[in-house]
């Protein structure tokens, strides 16, 4: 399972979900739908402008948590 850590790496940084959206070039509406871990997919695009404008690593953003396998 992905988990997406973006809503932490925000507050950190200070920043709000209207900033980071207009300077990424992003829908307010697309980035909450990441930000909440609804998204299906990101694009390398997407990942690459949210780490340029938060300066921080794709690792930071998303996490891997192995799902239990009985």
């Amino acid at each position: 399972m992905i988990i997406i850590r973006l809503d932490r790496v925000m507050a950190d940084r200070k920043i709000s979900l209207t900033e980071l959206a207009e300077r990424v070039g992003i829908t307010i509406a697309n980035l909450s739908i990441l930000k909440t871990g609804k998204a299906k997919a990101i694009r390398f695009s997407t990942l690459e402008a949210l780490c340029r404008e938060l300066q921080c690593q794709p690792a930071d953003i998303l996490e891997y948590v192995p799902e239990d396998v009985d």
